[in-house]
């Protein structure tokens, strides 16, 4: 079977975004079909971004203080037992929809903020019904950083779990998209600590701040004390190393892409081998 899902995974700062750019336009121009979703694309197919999950007594609860009840109805998604609101796509249309009051409530459900088991759940479901969605597909599908990057970051990062825990779930989520004879693409650098600070300074004042919070002010940056800049760069040391551990467990088609030069001629290169090597073009 052909290859319908090549995912670009490496450590922010380490290129991912490029290459998965570079990856597209290769095979674009090889007239395939293809669709690209980076980071933070709110109509991702196998990511929830900007959604929030509700149980259905809390989602009687959020009708009940919102005047515009009628048109929240609309936005709600019944998933099982649960009621998947996509609250950013309704900000992005409306930014007064939702009092102060009511947006911090939301957030306290968006699916990031769930404790890691009911997370690691509605994550494994939407990685099923996009690989079914993707087999009747006829399109090469190009994703940035959800597959290792977003459990290691809400299970490790986020709560600290036991790293087997966070290792089984991505292992389980490799048996799903199976099916699809993917390909990890792993974008790596030599110097963490230089790549990490060139990305850091290259981001806005709000970013870098909210990304130093995150790492060290939770799960594996608090209980190891780590702090600041330094104390980020530890916690994504030890974020390579079990992602490096994971991809060595990987049995699915994967390739070590070394972008330590920011060369972007070396990287096509090495991206066009690599998708000739897999028969992808």
């Amino acid at each position: 079977m052909r290859t319908k899902l090549v995912i670009v995974e490496g450590l922010p700062g380490s290129g991912k975004t490029t290459t998965a750019c570079a990856l597209h336009e290769i095979v674009r121009n090889n007239n395939i079909n293809s669709e690209l979703y980076l980071e933070g694309n709110l109509d991702h197919p196998a990511d929830y971004d900007g959604v929030a999950s509700f149980s259905l007594s809390e989602w009687e609860q959020l009708l009940n203080t919102n005047q515009q009840w009628d048109a929240l109805v609309s936005y709600g998604q019944q998933k099982g037992d649960n009621i998947l609101l996509p609250y950013r796509k309704i900000i992005n249309q409306d930014s007064m929809f939702f009092s102060k009051e009511q947006l911090n409530d939301i957030y306290k459900h968006d699916i990031y903020e769930l404790p890691f088991e009911q997370h690691a759940m509605l994550a494994a479901e939407k990685w099923a019904e996009f690989t079914e969605k993707a087999l009747q597909d006829d399109k090469l599908y190009i994703f940035e950083c959800c597959f290792l990057q977003n459990p290691l970051t809400i299970g490790m990062i986020k709560w600290g779990i036991p790293q087997e825990i966070v290792v089984e779930h991505v292992l389980s989520l490799e048996k799903i998209i199976r099916k699809l004879n993917p390909v990890l693409l792993y974008v790596d650098q030599d110097n963490l600590p230089k790549s990490f600070r060139k990305a850091y300074n290259e981001r806005p004042e709000e970013w870098r701040n909210g990304f130093i919070e995150y790492y060290t002010k939770q799960g594996y940056g608090k209980k190891h004390h780590h702090t600041g800049l330094n104390g980020t760069v530890e916690v994504l040391k030890r974020r390579k190393e079990l992602e490096l551990e994971i991809y060595e467990q990987l049995t699915i088609k994967k390739y070590m892409l070394n972008n330590s030069l920011y060369d972007k001629s070396s990287a096509r290169a090495q991206i066009t081998d690599t998708l000739a090597s897999f028969y992808l073009i």
